[in-house]
């Protein structure tokens, strides 16, 4: 959530940076600034109105009086009742506006209309020469690691089962990364799957993305569509942290959940974009003069796996037009698919800045001040498991059909070389 105060102060900062996402957010920003205008009238009004019934109140020496001002006193509730039923209902317009506007990217974000113009920041290793080179469901069948055709009889399409060696691939992934996640330092949190939608509107998924969210029907409960919102909602809320409490670097491993209703035909084959998929997710909370550097720390995790996997992959800084709904700031990651002959995102690592935060009433204690302020906060994903999982087959394909394990690996798969 945009800070209000800032945004009466300096609208046209606002306007000239959310105008480099989409220019029609200069217009509702106009409607934002009206309406608060007219609220902050209907307060300055009522303040008013409540001093003068105070005051009648004490001004009360006789009976006679009494019930003169008694008059008053009703006919100024009621004028008070009705401002503050009008202040009300330019509230809801106001709510219907601020919780839709998104994160104004930083001066460094890349001004573009979508992902063709990302900027490349570097690529990173050899991509391997693979004479004959399978998608990554194609080689998982031949070597019985993967199953969607009974997946499907059970639950619908776009969702899968692992298999034999393909389930222990996928559990090493896992343990892989949540054990380098601890190696550098990151406290981990096991959460629920499920989640309230206070959490989900705070994080910045509701209410503009419901649409890819799997409701629980009559509850104000939902699936969670990324470790992302439990953890960086986890100290959300009344209690202030200390600023010695801070930064926190926090991880997690759960199934996610999405309906990917905005990307349906995408994608529909494997394991690229399913409705539930694994990530470890990395989640910092810092002080605002940190979250630049925090950024790239969270960056350098994620580049980590891919490098001790040897993984081939490039890292991109998305222009304003790809950049997602809660982000000052994102790099991704991207993973060469052989099959694909072309590079695929496996993590999005975004700074926040107090964005979240404002939505979530996440603050610390600043020594210094003495204040209670808003922390920042960054996620990314440490890397999505399935689209690794893929990547590792794909890549470590050897001519005879089987599939290498990367060294990195093997402890975690009984000492297993290939499948």
């Amino acid at each position: 959530m945009l800070d209000i105060k800032d945004l009466r102060t300096n609208p046209d900062k606002y306007k000239e940076a959310l105008s480099k996402r989409n220019t029609g957010y200069i217009q509702q920003i106009d409607e934002l600034l009206s309406l608060d205008e007219q609220k902050r009238k209907y307060q300055t009004q009522t303040d008013e109105l409540k001093s003068q019934r105070n005051s009648l109140s004490k001004s009360i020496k006789s009976k006679e009086e009494a019930e003169e001002i008694k008059t008053k006193v009703q006919e100024i509730n009621k004028q008070i009742q009705e401002l503050e039923e009008e202040s009300e209902k330019i509230s809801e317009q106001t709510d219907n506006i601020s919780w839709y506007l998104p994160n104004i990217p930083f001066d460094d974000v890349p001004v573009g209309k979508d992902e063709t113009e990302n900027q490349e920041i570097l690529k990173w290793g050899n991509i391997p020469e693979i004479k004959n080179p399978k998608a990554h469901d194609e080689i998982a069948v031949e070597l019985n690691l993967w199953d969607q055709e009974n997946t499907t009889r059970l639950v619908g399409t776009r969702f899968s089962s692992y298999l034999g060696y393909g389930a222990m691939l996928q559990r090493a992934l896992i343990s892989f990364m949540l054990e380098e996640a601890f190696n550098a330092g990151y406290f981990e949190i096991s959460p629920p799957a499920i989640i309230h939608a206070d959490i989900l509107k705070g994080t910045g998924q509701l209410p503009k993305f419901a649409e890819d969210l799997y409701h629980l029907e009559d509850t104000e409960y939902y699936l969670i569509p990324t470790a992302e919102v439990p953890l960086t909602g986890f100290y959300a809320g009344d209690k202030i942290l200390q600023e010695e409490e801070i930064p926190k670097r926090l991880c997690a491993y759960t199934p996610c959940f999405r309906k990917e209703a905005g990307a349906a035909g995408k994608d529909t084959r494997g394991l690229i974009r399913q409705h539930q998929f694994d990530k470890v997710e990395l989640v910092h909370i810092c002080q605002p003069e940190d979250s630049e550097a925090e950024h790239q720390k969270l960056v350098n995790q994620a580049e980590n796996i891919l490098q001790k996997l040897e993984l081939p992959y490039r890292k991109l800084l998305l222009c304003t037009g790809d950049m997602g709904f809660s982000a000052h700031k994102c790099y991704d990651l991207e993973v060469w698919f052989p099959s694909q002959n072309t590079y695929r995102e496996i993590s999005s690592c975004s700074n926040c800045g107090d964005f979240q935060a404002r939505r979530l009433n996440l603050k610390f204690k600043n020594k210094e001040t003495g204040k209670n302020e808003f922390c920042h906060t960054l996620n990314g994903s440490g890397v999505a498991v399935g689209r690794c999982w893929a990547a590792v087959i794909e890549n470590y394909l050897q001519e005879d059909g089987s599939v290498k394990i990367p060294k990195v690996l093997k402890k975690y798969m009984n000492g297993l070389n290939k499948i």
